[in-house]
């Protein structure tokens, strides 16, 4: 989310060194506040009137957006603006920035005396350090209440970085380097302050206002506003990572698929960069550096080199560090094609054969259209080439696989569920006018009869979940994984005096009548959940519109899917309780989710290590479990293999705001939700891997496949014709 990106960009980044000059805001940016409450007031979904009550939210929004850890400013702050808390409406309607602006100034004071205590003191504080001492540091700083004086702020301090100066330590950082290291973080991000300008402070404190009304709704400078344009063009060289900011940590949101990160493998959702590197040149450590920053550093020449210096996903301490290296390259979002595999399922003597079209986003070459090219590239075009294929090949049926397929056009969306029905309504939308709009296939045609599933997880959102819904509501196939993103509302760019308004404008709905908003898809058969839902997911987002329905638009039901599931639940309860790899993914989240439960940090060094190899020993345990189940000889320890965990169990603890679609359809409203100037949009140079990391791979990925596979043979079996077939 935006405000996540930038507000918490000034609160990790924003310190500064000797005297960092009062913003103003401008004439132009009064005039935009003034035209900002407007368009939020009459064209957004919600209808809300920006009154007492929301100012009341806007004051505590903007306090904790700046200092979410509650590591700067003093509750004294906050009492002293107090009195403007319910003056905040009446001030940003009439295009009065004073107290936004007074508010932001105080933070930079509070940044600037707080970092030259910090690179005074430090090297003091280091020598002091006792790592016997039993002490800890709170993983939820979000929690606690403001530090009532400098003396309770400089202890908040003294144990930050303590524990800072013993991860470097448990990561083999000489001592003497200790002190420098962290000085030269700070003494960098002192230059940084500098550049912080009032375009900043109109945009934190605008979007303090925005994200009230919706998490998706921005506003965009016009630094962000051309950095936006640029990845709407989905045009850019980098390593194919979606990031934003988390505190002073860089934190990877999405894998672009089929990018280079994607095809190297070792960068995963929820890793935290905390250096880049050129080619073999030194690491530049970037913590605390302004997101927009660290992407221009890994942005760079195609076919060049960047090494990243991160703290994986699955590790709840900073101590662990891995370095990952990747050519960059480029790619638009038409290129991330669609692409079949089968798999084959043992049955007594012999094999079944499903075919799976992998469909990672929703795309279309809209210029290519435009300009008559009768061979232009779409989803729907490919998938209906790779559907061909597959059926000639003879498979049983077909899998669409739209795990981690964040959306893009919903014209496409419509288009490829047509292949799948003989004609109908596909997704209503319902616009904050009160008007609904139906879309869908209009004219009878051939289409694919045969059995059919959908494979859909957390990340599968927007036009994944209007597909994903159309097919369960006609009861065309069976829908197969988690409960998808819900990410069900569509947003429109609006220009402003200054910079633009990423506004949310309507709602998607199903043919039922529901909203995929909030609530998302509900699969048919569940998998384990490898993401958390608390901290993944439109509901887990603050501010998130609600669930909702319409009247429902009449439609075929091709089978009676509800009435088999009770007999394809127990075969798949039966198969998988002894199935080693579902145990493995099981214990992974399991162990994954005890992780989370970890509320504090111990920073006496045998805790800290205890702590770290009592993860390890559990990791080990059930990857020998697997092992052992498997035939295969238990390893000493994790050195000796490089543990499918990394695929399955370090997803489980991501904290995403997922970027969605990437390229909705211009007709219908939009634009990308959630892309900032952090999306590294490219195609992948493949890098050598190891035969056997190959192996682990695909085994990782094929997990999930193979059983939705025993699914929809297994509702083959069980209805025949009634359940996944049309013939």
């Amino acid at each position: 989310m935006l405000t996540l990106i930038l507000i918490l960009s000034l609160a990790g980044a924003l310190l500064s060194n000797d005297s960092v000059a009062a913003v103003a805001y401008t004439k132009e940016q009064s005039t935009t506040a003034i035209d900002l409450v407007n368009k939020l007031e009459t064209r957004h979904y919600s209808k809300r009137e920006f009154d007492d009550a929301l100012a009341s939210d806007l004051f505590d929004a903007y306090f904790r957006g700046l200092d979410p850890s509650h590591l700067f400013l003093l509750q004294s702050d906050l009492d002293e603006f107090e009195p403007q808390r319910l003056q905040l409406d009446d001030e940003f309607r009439e295009g009065n920035l004073d107290t936004g602006f007074k508010i932001f100034n105080r933070y930079q004071q509070r940044l600037e005396t707080r970092l030259e205590w910090v690179v005074r003191e430090l090297p003091a504080l280091v020598e002091a350090m006792d790592f016997e001492v039993d002490e800890s540091l709170s993983l939820e700083p979000e929690k606690r209440a403001w530090a009532k004086d400098m003396s309770e702020a400089d202890e908040r301090w003294r144990l930050q970085i303590k524990s800072a100066v013993l991860s470097l330590k448990l990561a083999d950082k000489p001592q003497d380097e200790l002190a420098s290291t962290l000085i030269k973080r700070y003494e960098n991000q002192q230059n940084r302050v500098q550049q912080y300008n009032e375009q900043d402070a109109f945009q934190v404190y605008a979007n303090a206002l925005t994200e009230l009304y919706d998490p998706h709704t921005n506003y965009l400078s016009p630094r962000t506003s051309e950095n936006f344009n640029i990845n709407m063009s989905l045009s850019l060289e980098g390593i194919g990572a979606v990031l934003q900011l988390q505190d002073e940590y860089t934190k990877v949101t999405r894998v672009v698929a089929a990018g280079p990160a994607d095809k190297q493998g070792e960068l995963k959702p929820s890793d935290r960069i905390i250096g880049v590197a050129q080619g073999d040149d030194e690491f530049q450590d970037v913590i605390g550096w302004r997101l927009d920053e660290v992407v221009d550093l890994i942005r760079g020449p195609k076919d060049t080199t960047v090494r990243l210096q991160v703290i994986p996903a699955s590790s709840k301490s900073t101590d662990s560090r891995k370095v990952i290296t990747i050519v960059r390259n480029k790619v638009k979002l038409e290129e991330q094609s669609a692409q079949k595999s089968i798999v084959e399922i043992p049955d007594g003597d012999g094999v079944r054969r499903v075919g799976v079209i992998d469909i990672p986003a929703f795309y279309i070459d809209f210029e290519a259209l435009r300009q008559g090219d009768e061979n232009y590239k779409s989803t729907t075009r490919d998938v209906k080439q790779l559907l061909d294929e597959l059926v000639a090949d003879g498979v049983e049926g077909i899998i669409i696989d739209l795990r981690n397929n964040g959306g893009g056009s919903l014209q496409e969306a419509n288009e490829l569920t047509g292949l799948f029905i003989e004609y109908g309504p596909t997704v209503q939308i319902r616009h904050s006018s009160s008007k609904v709009f139906r879309d869908g296939k209009r004219l009878r045609s051939a289409y694919y009869e045969g059995p059919v599933a959908v494979l859909i997880n957390r990340l599968s959102a927007s036009a994944s979940e209007i597909f994903a819904g159309a097919i369960q509501d006609y009861q065309r196939g069976i829908i197969i994984g988690t409960q998808s993103f819900g990410k069900g509302t569509v947003q429109t760019l609006i220009p402003l005096p200054e910079g633009q308004l990423k506004l949310t404008e309507s709602k998607f709905y199903r043919i039922s009548g529901e909203s995929t908003q909030h609530r998302g898809v509900i699969p048919d058969v569940e998998f384990p959940s490898q993401y958390d839902k608390e901290q993944i997911g439109e509901s887990s987002l603050d501010h998130a519109l609600n669930w909702d329905k319409i009247n429902p638009v009449r439609h075929r039901k091709y089978h009676d899917i509800p009435g088999s599931l009770d007999a394809l639940k127990d075969q798949y309860q039966q198969r998988v309780a002894s199935d080693p790899d579902f145990i493995y993914l099981e214990d992974s989240i399991a162990l994954a989710a005890e992780a989370r439960k970890i509320t504090t940090l111990p920073l006496q060094e045998s805790a800290r290590l205890q702590l770290r190899e009592t993860q390890t020993q559990k990791t080990l345990d059930i990857e020998n479990k697997r092992r052992i189940a498997k035939g295969l000889d238990p390893l000493e320890s994790l050195d000796e293999d490089e543990p499918e965990e990394s695929a399955d169990a370090s997803a489980v603890s991501d904290d995403s705001d997922a970027v969605m679609d990437a390229a909705l359809d211009a007709e219908t409203a939009p634009v990308a939700d959630d892309i900032t100037a952090d999306e590294l949009a490219v195609n992948s140079s493949e890098e050598a891997e190891s035969e056997e990391d190959d192996e682990d791979e695909d085994e990782d990925e094929d997990i999930l496949l193979r059983e939705a596979g025993n699914i929809l043979l297994d509702a083959l079996q069980i209805g025949n014709k009634a359940v996944a077939s049309n013939s």
